[in-house]
């Protein structure tokens, strides 16, 4: 099976990544979205190297909803700049690429 993607965000608190977790799962661009953290940040920002306690959404979804995804992550996130990274899911359990595949479908 091919067309599965992992997108990565990270967000600014825990009561934010369950709120973007649900929006996604509830417009059906997500199948599953697991919030872990929190994790510590170091990046550049402005001019300054800044360090920030985050979340981090790791969301299943597929291909062909990435864009539709992406724009729901930027509409509902705090940053000016989400990350939002996408890595193609190349091998994996048939069975779960399929209830991936049954449970996002593309926005109506």
């Amino acid at each position: 099976m091919s067309g599965f993607l992992q997108v990565v965000t990270t967000v600014a608190s825990r009561d934010e990544g369950d709120r973007l977790a649900k929006i996604l799962v509830e417009e059906r661009l997500a199948a599953c979205v697991q919030v872990i953290g929190p994790i510590h940040s170091t990046y550049r920002w402005d001019g300054d190297v800044k360090v920030s306690e985050e979340w981090q959404c790791q969301i299943k979804s597929r291909a062909e909803v990435f864009n539709a995804l992406k724009e729901s992550i930027r509409k509902h996130h705090s940053y000016d700049v989400p990350e939002i990274l996408a890595v193609p899911i190349g091998l994996g359990n048939a069975d779960y690429l399929s209830w991936i595949e049954k449970n996002v479908s593309l926005p109506h």
